[in-house]
């Protein structure tokens, strides 16, 4: 999360019901979202100043790794936009040996409402992460994800930003995991659309495509 303290504490909330143990990664919130994340119920990591998803990503990986008993790990935006029971239904398809790793994409079906714009740059990721990898994803930057814990040993994320999204499939090119795609539902709300993050991740998304 950064700068969450406002829907932090009800995601939180509403995750618990399903998995009741939550870590939630402080990329260096200044508004307190550490403790309405606390106080929801989450164990709370906290990186002293903000380094991205990719840093966060990695650092919660490696907290979670630390339990023995941990079996798998889903990642999961703090703002809201994913939804529980998609998660819920990605963690069984692991449980029933379908697969290691289950990637949340949002083409799969048409619940997800997005803009052409921002469409036509998450299909162009898609193809390009295609042709990088030999991985034939719909999705390649969806932020929902299960992953069984030995995928999750493998995974050392080093970029920070938004190309923490291409290494890691990048990365999972390589582990060769049993992987499955899954739909999900990408609820962008009125909140994440005041922060800009839809149009902020597009630019970023082609930025790395282009420029790195």
């Amino acid at each position: 999360m950064y700068n969450e303290a406002t829907v932090v504490g009800s995601v939180i909330e509403d995750l618990r019901k399903t998995f009741p143990y939550v870590v939630c990664v402080d990329d260096g919130s200044r508004d307190g979202s550490q403790s309405a994340a606390r106080a929801a119920g989450a164990v709370v990591v906290q990186h002293p100043i903000n380094l991205g998803q990719g840093a966060a990503l990695q650092t919660g990986i490696e907290y979670a790794l630390q339990d023995p008993e941990m079996t798998s790990i889903v990642t999961f935006d703090a703002d809201g936009q994913h939804r529980v029971i998609d998660a819920k239904a990605m963690v069984a398809r692991i449980e029933s040996g379908e697969a290691e790793i289950v990637l949340g994409s949002r083409f799969l079906d048409d619940r997800t409402k997005i803009s052409v714009q921002k469409r036509i740059v998450l299909k162009t990721a898609a193809v390009q992460s295609r042709m990088a990898t030999g991985m034939n994803l719909t999705d390649a930057h969806n932020g929902l994800r299960a992953i069984n814990r030995e995928v999750a040993s493998k995974l050392h994320l080093t970029q920070n930003r938004m190309a923490h999204a291409s290494e890691l499939v990048n990365q999972l090119a390589t582990i060769k995991p049993r992987w499955v795609e899954h739909p999900v539902e990408i609820i962008y709300t009125d909140y994440s659309k005041s922060k800009g993050q839809s149009l902020l991740n597009s630019v970023n998304i082609l930025a790395e495509l282009f420029f790195r």
